[in-house]
């Protein structure tokens, strides 16, 4: 069937959905800033470029589904974060939201230092050279094998997050004759306005030790008594993909009040304070999220105005953005291929991935846009939802946008900001093939983390 005689499913006028989508743009073929990666943009031909090299060209080369990383963006924005919070503050990026030996290299050559939750992201941390000064271990069940690789490698902080986690490190740290630099993570009571999912600072979750009932002050306490810990400030992290600073001046506030209680019974100013991250990103053109230098000044000025109120020295501030970084410099590059319109509701158009290569919109009922990016049209608008190829009905990657109505099997597809928990949440659900990572730089392209193959897949199955 020709793209001419595509049957064009329902237009946005004509149609009823109880699903939330945005109006179409003036022009489908336009690319909002907001929500590409900064090198991103349409050659004369009108197909899509990452870097200066046209998307075609790239899914030829590395097929599709693949993800792809506009390198000068992401060190573009660690550089902003670090220049934002300056030479006073810490920055750590969040190695859950993506990891790979080359951001470690990259975030090493920039300045910022490494947040990890694993065996696992501690050892690519390693194996590509960051600093174990540098790097901080987090995580609410950190096994024994976890904290002894941690403590020998010389991590710079780990983030204590339990009772029973204290005395281990505590027991580890003094039988290698160390004390082991560490954090309490406090859970503070702030209800984010994020989704529960990823909500992490209210009492009714597994994160952290509530401040509420007395029991941050008891970790503190023991902390500050065992030989093996060397305590050097309090944890909070709110939750993810938040816009709003009024709850990390709640967070702020109630860590404050915590040290000035710890000042004022065991006479030990702590130096440092970590507000964690979870700013939020532009998915859809609605987001608007803040710069580093607005969330840097907002953050520094609630520290020191609590602490200023308190009566205490302003501690050293840290930061965790992981998202934020990495989230904004990447897109997902698909192929397409049944289109399905249903009558009077809306056209299914389905791609050679899904959610095994982006599982958030299933998991946290998450929004993105979509463009075609091989070519630009001038047909009228129709309304669509782009699926997998998984055999779950649940298996959407945006659940309602406008595409041009003469899309066709063979045109490509991009959906951006899928740089963060895209690649990192993966799956081999129906043995799907995990995407490979692409960094893309000044007119070359090159690969960080390979396309899995079905050999991969035999290799761990023994039989």
């Amino acid at each position: 069937m020709s793209r001419s005689a595509h049957p064009a499913g329902p237009r946005h006028a004509d149609v009823y959905t109880e699903g939330h989508y945005s109006a179409p743009a003036d022009d489908l073929n336009s690319l909002d800033e907001k929500v590409w990666a900064r090198t991103v943009g349409r050659n004369a031909d009108g197909v899509v470029t990452v870097g200066g090299i046209e998307v075609t060209r790239l899914a030829e080369e590395f097929g599709t589904p693949a993800y792809f990383l506009d390198e000068a963006d992401f060190r573009a924005r660690c550089r902003a974060w670090a220049d934002a919070f300056g030479r006073d503050a810490d920055v750590f990026y969040a190695g859950k939201a993506f990891l790979s030996r080359a951001v470690v290299k990259w975030l090493k050559e920039e300045g910022l230092n490494l947040d990890v939750c694993s065996g696992g992201e501690l050892t690519t941390a390693l194996a590509a050279g960051m600093p174990a000064a540098r790097i901080a271990f987090h995580g609410n069940n950190k096994t024994t094998d976890e904290i002894e690789r941690a403590v020998d490698a010389g991590v710079g902080r780990i983030v204590l997050d339990s009772f029973q986690e204290i005395v281990r490190v505590a027991h580890i740290a003094q039988s290698r004759g160390v004390r082991q630099p560490v954090q309490i993570r406090v859970t503070v009571g702030v209800e984010a306005h994020t989704h529960e999912f990823i909500a992490t600072a209210h009492e009714d979750q597994k994160f952290g030790i509530a401040l509420a009932d007395g029991m941050a002050a008891e970790a503190v306490r023991r902390a500050l008594k065992l030989d093996g810990l060397e305590l050097i400030g309090i944890h909070s992290h709110i939750g993810s993909q938040i816009f709003d600073m009024a709850g990390f001046e709640v967070s702020a506030r109630r860590v404050v009040q915590l040290l000035a209680e710890v000042r004022d019974e065991h006479g030990v100013e702590l130096p440092e304070i970590d507000l964690g991250g979870g700013l939020g990103i532009a998915y859809t053109s609605e987001d608007d999220p803040r710069e580093p230098q607005e969330i840097a000044k907002a953050l520094g000025e609630i520290v020191t105005r609590e602490c200023e109120s308190a009566g205490l020295a302003t501690p050293r501030l840290s930061v965790e953005p992981g998202r934020a970084i990495v989230g904004p410099t990447a897109f997902t590059l698909y192929e397409v291929g049944t289109i399905k319109p249903l009558e009077a509701l809306r056209t299914y158009v389905s791609v050679d991935g899904g959610m095994s290569d982006n599982i958030r919109t299933a998991l946290y009922d998450a929004e993105y846009s979509v463009a075609l990016v091989s070519r630009t049209s001038t047909a009228e608008p129709m309304l669509v939802r782009v699926v997998g190829k998984h055999c779950e009905s649940g298996d959407i990657i945006v659940k309602d946008a406008f595409l041009p109505a003469d899309l066709a099997p063979g045109d490509l597809l991009a959906v951006p900001a899928t740089g963060a928990y895209c690649r990192a949440m993966a799956s081999n659900y129906n043995h799907a093939l995990r995407p490979p990572v692409v960094a893309v730089r000044e007119g070359e392209a090159r690969v960080i983390v390979r396309r899995e193959t079905e050999e991969d897949l035999l290799r761990l199955d023994v039989g």
